[in-house]
């Protein structure tokens, strides 16, 4: 007996400290200790700023492929974009997309088409002149593609470096916006931008062009932007929860078939959007086998999986209710 006591301590003195640890935080939740952090955060609303990617039009139209019903009429509960898919998981809806007609929505639009960084800043003050916010509201944020864009239409009247330190500068301000949003006790959601390298547009430009290989440029400033988004945002689960948009670009351009994607180099829609609907793609095409709607903005197939990440991020981060933290820098 004295024996077996022995071995056991000396088994369990061997034991890592990070596995005892979590083998203690175990213990504890099962015992009714330290549960706060699994409890489900329910948000009271539910607020989109930012670009077209998230923006339903008051007609119910989206910037990406719009789904028709069995009459030929389009039917924004189809097919739908990433907010969408975060709103209904809390049982929300949009005014804009609205069929049973709802008189308590409690998702309120506030992207725009076309929609840059300092755009947002503008979006915010809109809604606190309207009320402002209340606890446990919860904001999605997803802009910059704009800004990346109208930076790289500079190249090469400006060098590289200049764009690189205008982007990031950029960044920082979104940055700047989802801490504000802390500030206010909203619990955030926010995206880094897709990698602009990989879309239809990049590739028309790097073909276009010899001095420089234009879309590993158009990677580059995008990387610049979301690292500067990334590193100045209040990265804490209990208030913010990161999506990253790029890195979910990378993966499906570079295994497309994984993903049942059959063109990743293309865009889907033969008209501009958003008027563009099932009947008017290319030839073999839908939102499901193509990535890209236009040459910049992502189809149905690219806005699941987008929304997919904001559900892991809505449901599993531990947000917290109560006072915000200080963001101030």
């Amino acid at each position: 007996m004295i024996l077996g006591a022995l071995t056991t301590t000396r088994l369990w003195r061997a034991l890592p400290l990070a596995w005892l640890a979590s083998m203690l935080a175990v213990l504890m939740a099962a015992c009714g200790g330290g549960t706060s952090q699994f409890e489900p955060f329910q948000p009271a609303r539910l607020f989109a700023f930012g670009d077209e990617t998230s923006l339903l039009t008051p007609d119910g139209r989206k910037f990406t492929v719009n789904a028709l019903n069995s009459t030929n009429v389009v039917d924004c509960t189809l097919e739908p974009i990433w907010v969408q898919m975060l709103a209904t998981q809390y049982g929300f809806v949009f005014a804009e997309c609205n069929p049973d007609a709802a008189t308590d929505t409690k998702a309120l639009m506030r992207a725009e088409a076309g929609a840059k960084v300092d755009d947002v800043e503008r979006q915010i003050d809109r809604q606190l002149a309207l009320g402002g916010f209340a606890a446990k509201d919860l904001a999605t944020l997803l802009v910059g593609a704009n800004d990346v864009l109208e930076v790289y239409a500079d190249f090469p009247r400006r060098s590289e470096e200049q764009l690189i330190a205008d982007v990031r500068a950029r960044g920082e301000k979104v940055a700047a916006q989802v801490n504000r949003l802390v500030a206010l006790d909203v619990r955030v959601i926010v995206s880094t931008v897709p990698d602009l390298g990989l879309t239809p547009y990049a590739l028309t430009q790097k073909g276009a062009f010899t001095d420089t290989d234009r879309a590993a440029l158009l990677s580059r400033l995008t990387t610049a932007f979301n690292s500067r988004l990334r590193v100045n945002i209040l990265n804490d689960g209990r208030f913010v929860g990161l999506l990253l948009a790029d890195e979910l670009v990378q993966s499906l351009v570079r295994a497309p078939e994984f993903f049942g994607l059959t063109n990743t180099v293309s865009a889907v829609c033969t008209v501009v959007l958003p008027d563009c609907t099932t009947l008017t793609l290319v030839d073999s095409g839908n939102s499901i086998n193509h990535l890209w709607a236009d040459d910049r903005r992502l189809t149905y197939s690219g806005q699941q999986r987008l929304g997919t990440l904001a559900l892991q991020r809505a449901t599993g981060n531990p947000f917290a209710a109560g006072t915000a933290p200080d963001t101030r820098r």
